[in-house]
Formats: structure tokens, C-alpha cells, sequence
């Protein structure tokens, strides 16, 4: 199972028992803090417990010495959790800031814990077979521990990608963020627990200029801390989050994606300006359709399932090239859009379909049209909103109700509401797909903006705060960026493209036949209810229509699963 997923951790994939021969825990490791360390797991002498570790703990030695934890020189975050659990338990969760998914056993009680950071940016996948529990960040690893039928989630219909805790494995379930898992290895009883909550946060009190010096004050703090000492690259595109990222990290290399030829996917004009203000090497990709369709296998494999992120090529793309120049660490902008109404669905629920449209979001009348025409009568929050993230039929309605608990739980604030729906709906393919696609190329994905104090800042703070008028979301954020001196080209920017590709556009064009062959061919051999997922393929789309695409995905990867299982 280890060297079945050791491109995650090239550095060395080790395995190591307990001490009472109860429990294996194998660990691919990737150095980054310190090139020299011994690769994990980890072994605390006297008490035998035993740590496997993904991620990075950014405030390990602000916590070190806190909790009175020795640290020598060399030693990384993953010495200090060891330690950290030795003498306070799992308690330790709450003090941690970054991403992580951990395993700790402790033969002195018997129990097996597996841990999740607090949005899910690193997977932990796990099953539990005849008291047996195995848990890995790959699915694929775990089924080829043993047999897993393919199972159709409604929801993969409906927005792309499964929610919640389930897979299209029959019997392995992903780790829910925040929560801790604790596993009873004598009598194979089982326990969830959720250990930090977005929405216990209390509402932010002071007026504008206070939570613009405040806000300041924290993204000045944090970002650092998530960059790393040596070389890094930083995925810059045209917008406001990449490029208040680059002023405040100097990153020495940029990458950016552009197509050429393609206008509405092209930012590499602002990028280049961003990149020459810091001073940083600007590496522009450029692929094209060909590209892709190389791509294509090697990136159903990295995700293990289709996810509804429509940046994945992109993506993949500048992953790729990154690992070509040498570099480890890549940084991103990821999180501000969720947590600072950066999205054009955000304005429509907030503002209603025609303010959107009459502020000259035009472009954006397919997606408004889904709050029109409802006879006159006025939709609530859940049904709009639901109907903005649907991308397909909600068959079981799972989708609306996920929607409706968030609302729910924003107790009558619907903008923290709308971001309790992102990160029940759409936010898990994004953190799901960075991780993936950048370690299958074993770099490491960070993005800063999700420092816990910033996240629950954001959170906490009035909707005016975060958005002024339809048109400029991230209010607070444009502000920092401002006050901070940056050029009006990184805070004035409006339009985000992001690394959106024209994917859509080439399977409806030069890509057709290839397109058509392959989910014809997949039909042969998906199962049957896999079946009308993948047939939606055939019809065309619009040129912001991700169906077929997600047809293909799923083509790719049901053919990763036969060659995976005949192996």
C-alpha cells in the first residue's frame, strides 16, 4: 500500500509495526522543512507511540514553545506533533494551523487515531473490513487492499463530484475535515468526533477601518509563515488573490497557463506585469489541445474519481512544469472567493438576477436565468442557491438539503451561509484536486489564504465588508491590497479568470471524434448505472458546459479502475 502511492513522498516510503504488533503504519515522505531528516514514520521511544504524517504544521515552533516541547535545530513539525501528542493527546488538534492528515497509534491504550486539518486540504481516505481498519490518502490504494464495487453517487450527477464523506468505492469513505477518528483496535468499535466548527465562530463587532487593520494586520502575519525558506514557484494568473500572493511573498518564479489564440483565458498580459513589479521569473505554459488528450490518463489516475473543478488542466498543466524547473512548493490563491463573496453566484443570491445583470455582468445570464421565471413567486435562499451550484438533476434532492443546513446553520447571515454551502457543495473538489494533481507530480501545494485566523476573520465579518456592488466582491481584500501600496492592477482587477481552460470549447471542435470514440468506448465497459452519466457525453454543449468533459473524466477513470483491478 506504501509504494503503491510513493509518488506522493519520492524522499522515502518506510513502513513501521507497533510495538505490540497490532497496527502498520507506512508513510511516503517528501522534505521540505529540512532535506536531511529521516524519512517517517515516527517513533516516540517510551511510550511507543507511533506517527505517520501528510502536510505541513505552520506554527509548530510558536507551539513548541507554548506547550514546552524541546525542539532541536533540525527537527521538524513532525517531531514536534509527535511529541505534542505524547504529552497533551489529541487535545493538541485545536493548538495546530495548517494542513495535515495524520494517523497516531498508541499501543498503550489500543487505539488507532486518524486526524483531519480543518478545511480538508490533505485527503484521508479509509474502510473498515472485518475489524480490520485501513486508511491511506489515496482511494486507489485502498482498493487495492482489497475489493471495492463501483457505486453512482446521485450528487456526481448533480455538481460533478461526490459530497460529504462518500466515494465511488463502496465501502471507503473520506475523513470529514476537522473531525478525529478514533479506532479501538481490540474491539474494533469506532468513533467520529468533530473538533473545530467555522460556523462557532462569533460575528466580528468593530466598525470598517477596524477589520480593515485587522484583517491587514493577519495577512501580513500569516502568509509567511506558508511559504517556505528556499525555492517555490507561485501560480500567478491575471487576479487580485494571486497578485496581493506575489507582493507579499516574492516569489522567485511565477507560472502562469495561457492558450494561445484564446482571449477569454488569457491573463498573461496582467500576470507578466505582476511578475516584472516583484521581480520574479515569469514561466508561461501553453497548451494546447494535444496536450490534453497526452494528459488525459495520467490525470484520471491522480484523482482516483471524476471531480467537478473546472481549473483541472490547467492545473495539471502547471503542476507539470513545476516539477520540470526543480521545485517542490507550489503556492496558490485559493480561499478568498469563498470566504470573501468572490463569486458571480454570490452576487445573484445576495443582489437578486437583475442588479447582477444590469451592473453589466451579461456574460453571466445562463447562470441568472436559474433564479428567473418562477411564475412570480419569490424563491427562498436554499432553492436559489441551490439551483446556482446545480450543474445537473438533484435527484434525491441531497444537494438542496445540504444547501438548506448551511443557510440553517448561518443562523440568518446568508452570506457566511453561502460559504458554509461552498464548502459543502463545491469546495471539496478544489482543495481535492490541488493536492492530488501536485503530488502526483510530488510537489507540495500550499495556499496562504487559508491560515486559520484569516479563514475564521472572514468568516466573522459583515456581508458590506465583503462585498460593496455585484461587480466587486473581496471587498476587504481589494482594500488590504491597496493600503498596502500594491499597484491599482492587482486591486483594481474585476474580471478573475483563474486558470480556466477552453477545454469545453475543444471537445465540441477539433477533439469531437476523439471525444465521441472514447465515451463510446467506455460505455462498453462501465457498469450499468455508470452508464446515462457517461451517454450525456455524446449531446453537444455550450462553450461553458462541462458535461461532456465530465463524460471523459469518467471515461478515463473507469478505465483506470479495469486496468488497476485486472492488475
Amino acid at each position: 500500500m506504501g509504494r503503491s502511492q510513493s509518488h506522493r513522498g519520492p524522499d522515502g516510503t518506510r513502513h513501521a509495526a507497533s510495538g505490540d504488533g497490532r497496527a502498520v503504519l507506512a508513510m511516503n515522505t517528501l522534505l521540505i522543512v529540512d532535506p536531511s531528516a529521516t524519512p517517517g514514520p515516527y517513533l516516540d521511544q517510551e511510550t511507543g507511540l507511533l506517527l505517520a504524517f501528510n502536510g505541513e504544521i505552520y506554527n509548530f515552533r510558536r507551539q513548541a514553545v507554548a506547550w514546552g516541547i524541546p525542539l532541536a535545530a533540525r527537527e521538524t513539525d513532525a517531531h514536534f506533533l509527535l511529541r505534542a501528542w505524547v504529552k497533551i493527546g489529541p487535545s493538541c488538534l485545536d493548538g495546530l494551523d495548517g494542513m495535515f492528515a495524520l494517523a497516531v497509534y498508541d499501543p498503550e491504550v489500543g487505539r488507532l487515531f486518524l486526524a483531519r486539518d480543518r478545511l480538508g486540504e490533505k485527503p484521508l481516505y479509509w474502510r473498515l473490513d472485518g475489524g480490520r481498519l485501513a486508511f491511506a490518502s489515496e482511494v486507489s490504494t485502498l482498493t487495492g487492499y482489497g475489493a471495492a464495487p463501483l457505486v453512482l453517487r446521485p450528487e456526481m450527477v448533480a455538481v460533478e463530484t461526490p459530497v460529504g464523506v462518500d466515494t465511488p468505492f463502496q465501502g471507503v469513505q473520506l475523513l470529514a475535515p476537522a473531525t478525529l477518528l478514533t479506532f479501538d483496535v481490540a474491539t474494533g468499535s469506532l468513533d467520529q468526533q468533530t473538533w473545530w466548527r467555522l460556523e462557532d465562530r462569533q460575528p466580528f463587532d468593530g466598525d470598517y477601518r477596524e477589520a480593515l487593520a485587522r484583517y491587514a494586520s493577519v495577512l501580513a502575519e500569516q502568509v509567511p509563515l506558508r511559504v517556505p525558506a528556499g525555492d517555490f514557484a507561485l501560480l500567478l494568473s491575471g487576479g487580485l488573490d494571486s497578485g496581493l500572493l506575489a507582493h507579499l511573498t516574492r516569489p522567485p518564479v511565477c507560472v502562469t497557463v495561457r492558450y494561445p489564440g484564446e482571449d477569454r483565458h488569457d491573463e498573461s498580459r496582467s500576470a507578466a506585469i505582476v511578475a516584472r513589479d516583484i521581480g520574479a521569473e515569469l514561466v508561461m505554459v501553453e497548451p494546447d489541445s494535444a496536450d490534453f488528450v497526452s494528459a488525459l490518463p495520467h490525470m484520471a489516475s491522480a484523482l482516483d474519481y471524476p471531480m467537478g473543478n473546472a481549473s483541472t488542466f490547467s492545473e495539471y498543466m502547471a503542476y507539470r512544469k513545476v516539477s520540470h524547473l526543480g521545485i517542490k512548493v507550489v503556492v496558490g490563491g485559493l480561499g478568498p472567493d469563498e470566504f470573501l463573496m468572490g463569486y458571480v453566484r454570490h452576487a445573484l443570491a445576495l443582489f437578486g438576477p437583475d442588479v447582477v445583470l444590469n451592473a453589466g455582468l451579461d456574460a453571466y445570464r445562463p447562470l441568472a436565468a436559474k433564479l428567473m421565471h418562477t411564475a412570480g413567486r419569490e424563491l427562498d435562499p436554499a432553492e436559489a442557491v441551490a439551483r446556482l451550484v446545480l450543474r445537473g438533476p438533484d435527484i434525491d434532492g441531497r444537494i438542496r438539503d445540504l444547501v438548506a443546513d448551511s443557510i440553517d446553520r448561518a443562523c440568518g447571515d446568508l452570506a457566511r451561509g453561502l460559504t458554509l454551502a461552498d464548502l459543502a457543495t463545491a469546495w471539496r473538489p478544489l482543495v481535492m484536486t490541488s493536492d492530488k494533481l501536485a503530488s502526483a507530480f510530488a510537489l507540495e501545494r500550499r495556499s496562504p489564504y487559508l491560515a486559520r485566523e484569516l479563514v475564521e476573520l472572514s468568516y466573522r465579518l459583515p456581508v458590506r465588508y465583503k462585498i460593496a456592488d455585484p461587480v466587486a466582491g473581496k471587498r476587504i481584500l481589494r482594500d488590504t491590497a491597496r493600503t498596502l501600496g500594491l499597484p491599482s492592477a492587482v486591486w483594481g482587477s474585476r474580471d478573475k479568470l483563474g486558470f480556466a481552460s477552453p477545454v469545453p470549447a475543444w471537445l465540441n471542435g477539433p477533439l469531437r471524434a476523439w471525444a465521441d470514440a472514447r465515451i463510446h468506448a467506455a460505455l462498453t465497459e462501465a457498469p450499468s448505472g455508470w452508464r446515462p452519466l457517461i451517454e450525456r457525453g455524446l449531446d453537444p454543449g455550450g462553450r461553458f458546459d462541462r458535461t461532456r468533459m465530465q463524460a471523459l473524466m469518467t471515461a478515463a477513470c473507469i478505465s483506470d479502475w479495469t486496468v488497476r483491478a485486472a492488475a
